[in-house]
């Protein structure tokens, strides 16, 4: 078991005494951390861990613990582990590849994701990933393809249609984007991503910013936003300025230290 890991998110000092079975001590545990009270699912989990659990069960406890409050390496290293013992799990393979997504583990999200979408049992948020993974790469095909699987599961999440906006900023197709933003706004009103991808789109639209060229390189793009917002910044147009430098940052692969400076400039910093 990785009971250190679980006393490195959250030191416990003294464990409540309790009378209920170890497995039913984990599932209270997830039930508590699926609600977003980690404290209280941390101290679950040393409570089952000292009455005997089994060191698997309690493992992929401590892994989901980690997962659910945002600390994705951890978690993957246990899912790692957790995968050694059990590879066709298809809980370990999505949480996995999801973890190392958010860790920037492209390559590992990448081979987890696809392991896991290969089986019908996948889940939209899978799905969701092989999308995101695909915008990496910039196969937009593939992205489409994978999004198209996730809507069909996602019964009203407004992850996959923000994601779907965001592979057509991505694109330089700023139109095609403002649809699934609005979607996904419609949704979740209260999601800031979404309002900020969306009033990304809607003024790069509006700013009449460059399309995307077939094939053309992140670099290329980059530098082309930008030299767009040096334009717009003469004419005194800051709001399609900002826009550019903003979209040039995005667009490029390492950081454009230009395009920073630029946008720092515009935004009077």
């Amino acid at each position: 078991m990785i009971l250190p890991l679980l006393i490195a998110l959250s030191p416990i000092t003294a464990a409540a005494p309790v009378t209920s079975s170890p497995r039913a001590q984990l599932e209270e545990a997830a039930h508590a951390a699926e609600g977003g009270r980690f404290d209280q699912a941390r101290l679950m989990i040393a409570n089952a861990i000292a009455a005997g659990a089994n060191p698997t069960e309690s493992d992929r406890a401590i892994a989901n613990l980690a997962f659910q409050s945002g600390k994705y390496a951890d978690a993957l290293a246990v899912y790692e582990k957790l995968l050694a013992i059990a590879p066709d799990d298809q809980e370990l393979l999505e949480r996995g590849g999801l973890a190392a997504l958010h860790t920037g583990e492209i390559d590992r999200a990448e081979s987890l994701i696809g392991r896991a979408t290969g089986r019908p049992s996948a889940s939209w948020r899978a799905w969701n990933a092989k999308g995101a993974i695909a915008d990496t790469r910039h196969d937009w095909a593939g992205a489409d393809a994978a999004y198209d699987k996730a809507d069909g599961l996602a019964a009203g999440h407004f992850e996959v249609a923000n994601n779907r906006g965001w592979s057509r900023i991505l694109r330089g197709d700023w139109a095609g984007a403002i649809p699934f933003l609005e979607q996904a706004a419609a949704l979740d009103p209260k999601s800031t991503r979404t309002a900020n991808n969306l009033e990304l789109a809607r003024s790069a639209l509006a700013a009449e910013l460059p399309r995307r060229s077939s094939g053309e390189t992140d670099g290329d793009w980059a530098a082309r936003l930008n030299d767009a917002g040096v334009a717009a910044q003469i004419l005194g147009d800051r709001k399609r300025a900002i826009a550019a430098f903003t979209q040039a940052l995005e667009a490029s692969t390492s950081w454009y230290e230009r395009a920073a400076n630029n946008l720092k400039a515009a935004n009077g910093q």
